[in-house]
């Protein structure tokens, strides 16, 4: 039962990390597009504040604090009784909402807001890495070095 419980909690990190990922418009192109949105009503926000970003020296070391980041957040409860939680950087109040209402609902049919809203923005991320790898893979310069006789 654990097992299956952590999968269900990956899934879902998953989908929250994809929707925050998300740029705002075409989520929002996706959600209009779903169809039944359910009501909901608003528990916490949505809301701006601030959040601490860590870095460590050299990737492993001593961590230190990098800067502050905004972030928006909202927390609500669909008709069906779901909550959903939804973070995204910067401050943009609706995509917080939006990414909330679609955790609650997730988590009732996950199989339909997977297949026409998440696996969509994966494919989308997916697709606009690639582009950024191949256009950084343009200007690739190998470097050799030239070792003289006496060093």
């Amino acid at each position: 039962m654990t097992s299956e419980i952590s999968a269900e909690q990956s899934a879902r990190k998953r989908a929250l990390d994809i929707l925050a990922a998300a740029p705002a418009k075409v989520l929002a192109e996706r959600w209009a597009a779903f169809g039944e949105q359910p009501a909901h009503q608003r528990i916490r926000g949505p809301e701006t504040g601030l959040v601490m970003v860590r870095g460590r020296a050299g990737g492993g070391g001593a961590p230190f604090n990098l800067g502050e980041a905004t972030v928006s957040r909202a927390s609500v409860r669909i008709v069906t009784g779901e909550v959903g939680h939804g973070y995204c950087l910067g401050r943009d109040l609706d995509k917080a909402e939006v990414i909330a209402v679609v955790d609650a609902l997730r988590q009732r049919e996950a199989g339909r807001v997977d297949a026409e809203i998440i696996v969509p923005l994966e494919e989308l991320a997916a697709a606009s890495d690639a582009k950024k790898r191949d256009e950084v893979a343009a200007t690739r310069v190998d470097f050799f070095t030239m070792v003289r006789g006496d060093n």
